[in-house]
């Protein structure tokens, strides 16, 4: 249910942008999510076609892309993906290391708008 507020959010960015910009349409709507997010483009899609109904972005389609968790080792340095939805323990694959630091999976960024 967080797809909905999420979504309300890049409508109203969006559509802020498109002003500015004179758009007389938004064609396309470009996202980056992190996995962490645990957003779901289909429910981004729905959610957004209902809610931006009546504006100049309603026939709008957006794309994802998503990134992948990453995590850092502080022991060895190496770089690895974990499924933290799935995994009890994160462990490097490289040295069993239990310390690390996330560098990617958190994202959550509108990377482009195709406007008309």
């Amino acid at each position: 249910m967080h797809e909905l507020a999420v979504t309300k959010s890049i409508l109203q960015l969006v559509l802020e942008q498109a002003e500015q910009n004179k758009a007389r349409e938004v064609v396309k709507i470009s996202l980056v999510i992190g996995e962490m997010r645990n957003l779901e483009e289909e429910w981004i899609q729905r959610y957004f076609d209902y809610i931006s109904k009546g504006t100049i972005a309603e026939t709008a389609k957006i794309t994802v892309r998503k990134v992948p968790v990453l995590f850092q080792c502080q022991q060895c340095g190496a770089t690895f993906h974990a499924d933290v939805h799935v995994e009890e323990k994160i462990v490097c694959p490289k040295c069993n290391g239990f310390e690390y630091d996330l560098t990617a999976g958190r994202e959550l960024l509108i990377e482009s708008v195709e406007i008309k």
